[in-house]
C-alpha cells in the first residue's frame, strides 16, 4: 500500500491554533514506529502544478494565493495566517492526494496523509482549506483518461460545502456529505446526497444511517472512491458536537472500505479534519483508518 507524506507538510501557523497541524507527522511517526507502515510505502509528493490547480481554481485566486496578496477578509475567511510554507503545503497536500489516486487505481487503495480540504472553493479558501484537493485530483484524472466517475464520501463532521460546489450539477461525480445539521458552515450547499445527523449522534446511530446510505453512492458505478474519514465526528472533537467512540470511527472505516473493497471500486483516503482536546487522540483516529485499509486490501495470510 502506498500512502503520500512529506514533512512540508508542516507550515508554522502559530502555537495554539485550533488546527493540529503536527498530526500530519505524528500520524507517520506512529505509523511507521508500529509497522503499519514500512518506510518503502511512503510517497513524497512534489507540489502540484499549477496547471492542475487550475483545472478546478481561479487564475485570480492562484495567482493571489501564491503572490501573498489575498485580502485581510479572504485571509480572515480562510483561518490560517498566510505564509508561502502554507502555499507550499496546499500544492503538496493536492499533489498527494492526486497521487494516492493513481496509487488507489493501480492497486485497490492509496491514501494521502494530508488533504480532504473540501471547504476550498474554485475563487476562496474557507474553514482552514486553502486548496480543494479531491476536486483537482478528480479533474486531473479527467484529463489525463485515468477515470471518469468519482464518488466523494465525505465523513468530516462538516458539510463538504466547496466540493459541493465545485461538482453542483455534474453527473459524473457523486458527492455524499455525512455531517453535523447544526455545526459550520452555517448555510450548506447542496451535495448530491447530504444527510444531517443531530448534535449527541453516537456510534450505533451514527453507523445504521451511514450503512442505509451507501448503496446510493455506489449506485452511481464510481470508476473510484475518495474517502473523507475525518476525526471530528469523534466524541472528545473540540468542534464536533457528535458523539463517536474509537471504535465506532473505526467501525465507520471499515465499513467504507470494505463496500469499496466487496465491490471492486478503488478507494483514496485522505484525513479531512480532527480538533480533539488532545492531539493525541485525533492522530489515533487518522491512524485506524490506514490500519483498516491495509487490513482490508493487504491482510495477513493467515487472515485471508
Amino acid at each position: 500500500m502506498h500512502v503520500c507524506y512529506t514533512p512540508r507538510y508542516y507550515a508554522d501557523i502559530g502555537e495554539g491554533h485550533v488546527f493540529p497541524i503536527k498530526k500530519f507527522e505524528l500520524v507517520r511517526d506512529r505509523l511507521v514506529a508500529e509497522g503499519t507502515l514500512a518506510p518503502a510505502e511512503i510517497y513524497e509528493p512534489r507540489e502540484a502544478p499549477v496547471s492542475d490547480v487550475l483545472l478546478v481554481h481561479t487564475d485570480d485566486y492562484v495567482t493571489r494565493l501564491r503572490a501573498g496578496s489575498l485580502t485581510p477578509r479572504e485571509v480572515r475567511r480562510l483561518g490560517l495566517p498566510w505564509s508561502k510554507a502554507l502555499v507550499r503545503r496546499s500544492f503538496l497536500a493536492t499533489a498527494g492526494t492526486c497521487a494516492a489516486a493513481r496509487f488507489a487505481l493501480d492497486e485497490g487503495v492509496g491514501a494521502n496523509l494530508a488533504g480532504g480540504t473540501h471547504h476550498a472553493f474554485p475563487d476562496h479558501g474557507e474553514g482552514f482549506c486553502v486548496l480543494n484537493d479531491v476536486a483537482v485530483a478528480v479533474r486531473v484524472l479527467q484529463r489525463d483518461g485515468r477515470a471518469q466517475r468519482f464518488a466523494v464520501v465525505d465523513l468530516d463532521v462538516h458539510q463538504g460545502n466547496g466540493t459541493a460546489h465545485i461538482f453542483a450539477g455534474d453527473e459524473s461525480v457523486f458527492t455524499f456529505s455525512m455531517h453535523g445539521a447544526k455545526n459550520y458552515p452555517l448555510f450548506k450547499l447542496r451535495s448530491t446526497l447530504d444527510v444531517e445527523l443531530a448534535d449527541g449522534t453516537g456510534d450505533d446511530a451514527y453507523l445504521d444511517t451511514l450503512k442505509g446510505h451507501l448503496p446510493r453512492v455506489f449506485g452511481h458505478r464510481p470508476d473510484l472512491v475518495f474517502y473523507l474519514g475525518g476525526a471530528d465526528p469523534y466524541v472528545g472533537d473540540k468542534l464536533g458536537r457528535l458523539s463517536l467512540t474509537f471504535e465506532g470511527l473505526r467501525a465507520r472505516d471499515e465499513t467504507v472500505l470494505r463496500e469499496c473493497r466487496g465491490r471492486g471500486v478503488p478507494v483514496a483516503t485522505v484525513m479531512s479534519g480532527g480538533y480533539a482536546a488532545e492531539i493525541d487522540d485525533t492522530v489515533e483516529i487518522h491512524c485506524n483508518t490506514i490500519r483498516a485499509a491495509k487490513a482490508i486490501f493487504n491482510p495477513a495470510p493467515d487472515n485471508i
